[in-house]
């Protein structure tokens, strides 16, 4: 699915959304993908019904630039475990998981809003 951009040049934009990866701001992600305001990784997890905190070093690391992360979680939404809620709420970081498409569009429009958000995004095709 492609997407239209409303996010400001200078920040990253999801720009495609496929059942196996992802264009941000130009560069393809086979696989999940963390996208951040100003720069995006590939994220090695595999299935979002297994996610645990050491998935998700980096976005903690990243606690004082942001204060939401958007869980993409493939075709549809699961539940976030209560341990990496909890982790997540200890440095101030809320977690809303959605499917992947809800979780593209939400993270350009809160971005394009000055927002500070991130997204943690495993693709459609993948198990959730």
């Amino acid at each position: 699915m492609d997407l239209t951009r409303v996010a400001p040049t200078d920040r990253q934009h999801v720009q495609r959304y496929t059942s196996d990866g992802f264009t941000v701001s130009g560069v393809v992600y086979a696989g999940p993908v963390l996208v951040f305001a100003k720069s995006s990784q590939s994220w090695g997890v595999k299935d979002a019904r297994a996610l645990c905190q050491e998935d998700f070093h980096n976005v903690i690391e990243a606690s004082g630039d942001i204060d939401l992360c958007l869980l993409g979680c493939g075709s549809r939404m699961t539940l976030v475990p209560s341990d990496l809620k909890r982790a997540l709420r200890e440095v101030g970081i809320g977690i809303e998981p959605m499917d992947t498409g809800a979780a593209c569009r939400t993270f350009n429009v809160l971005l394009a809003e000055g927002r500070a958000v991130m997204a943690a995004l495993l693709p459609t095709g993948w198990p959730s």
